[in-house]
């Protein structure tokens, strides 16, 4: 990934139906049983029910967050997540409007989850973005600062295995942002995939379109190879050097083209993670995150040696699953020319689910 300003992922598609429970449904060694049988069923697209609410409410600082607020339009991000069972589930966004990204301050969100992809709502609870004075930790990799929210959710509330959409909303405007939280369990089978060069037609195209305020266009054949991957059981993850206020770009152009939903992780960066070794250390520490979770890449796509060297790090095996297309410099792995060269052999496979 050569752009700095700019990197992709998302979501997108349908693959099959979602069949995860909450926490009073399953407990223990039925838990455990469940969480591993979902593991491989393919995840759902999750399509948002729409979100019946109440008025707005006052600003707690009516002031200085209109001023902010005047800053323009919102960017609001939500930070998609692959969580185990039973470890705590935290649920992380940014806040912040117009082209200068001025954050929102001590202001109130509520938190509301589609659990399971089913068909209706439940509030969580309310919380408060962060502000100048606050404690600035870092959760999930994602550092503290101004305009975050970092709610964890009750235990007795706690998301059961599978996929489920997550809303938070600003309750002095109601603007809004959505994340996709995935319970599964470590061993969960899953692909990564990078996305400028990997699945835009090239690798700064997005600054052109960005300009034009269109979306790329992708490879032929790219979306249907990895949807026949997850209609297997693989998760899709999408992971890209991009600055983390291009996370909805990233989604509408995953969704505009048909790739299978899953977790999109951008830098967290205003001006992305760099080209060249700085991506690879991002890439590489992300992978290493989810490592720790035991979850390890099935395959991995991408289109620079900096993605060879993440995959390579994480130890992404076979190593001809790591999938270059059309790649130029040094690589381990497997170059390919066009998408189409692995649609035959995806939609041979078995499916992870006997």
């Amino acid at each position: 990934m050569r752009l700095a300003l700019f990197g992709f992922l998302v979501v997108s598609g349908s693959v099959a139906a979602c069949s995860s429970s909450g926490d009073d449904a399953v407990t223990g060694d039925d838990q455990n049983q469940t969480s591993s049988a979902l593991a491989c069923v393919p995840a759902p697209a999750c399509p948002a029910p729409p979100l019946a609410r109440t008025e707005t409410r006052a600003w707690r600082h009516a002031i200085k967050s209109r001023v902010d607020v005047a800053a323009g339009s919102p960017h609001h991000r939500g930070r998609d997540l692959f969580v185990n069972p039973g470890a705590p589930q935290t649920i992380i966004a940014k806040f912040a409007y117009g082209l200068v990204d001025k954050d929102l301050e001590d202001e109130e969100v509520d938190v509301y989850v589609q659990r399971d992809c089913g068909a209706a709502w439940e509030k969580l609870g309310t919380t408060l973005t962060t502000g100048a004075g606050d404690a600035h930790a870092t959760v999930e990799g994602v550092e503290g600062g101004d305009g975050r929210v970092f709610f964890q959710i009750p235990e007795g509330k706690h998301l059961g295995p599978g996929r489920h959409r997550v809303r938070l909303v600003v309750a002095g405007d109601g603007s809004s942002t959505d994340l996709l939280l995935d319970v599964v369990p470590p061993k969960t089978p899953f692909f990564i995939s990078d996305v400028d060069g990997t699945l835009t037609s090239s690798e700064n195209v997005e600054f052109l379109k960005l300009l034009e305020g269109e979306l790329p266009d992708t490879h032929p054949g790219a979306p249907e190879a990895l949807r026949a991957l997850a209609a297997k059981g693989y998760r899709p993850m999408y992971l890209t050097a991009r600055p983390e206020w291009l996370v909805q770009r990233t989604r509408d152009f995953l969704d505009k083209h048909g790739f299978p939903p899953g977790v999109v992780h951008t830098s967290t960066s205003i001006v992305g993670a760099g080209f060249g070794a700085s991506a690879a250390t991002f890439k590489t520490g992300e992978l290493a995150m989810l490592a720790r979770k035991g979850l390890v890449p099935s395959y991995g796509f991408g289109n620079m040696p900096s993605d060879s060297d993440a995959y390579a790090a994480a130890n992404v095996e076979p190593p001809d699953h790591r999938v270059f297309y059309q790649i130029d410099g040094a690589f381990t792995g497997k170059r390919i020319e066009s998408y189409t060269e692995l649609l035959p052999g995806f939609q041979a496979q078995s499916p992870i689910c006997h």
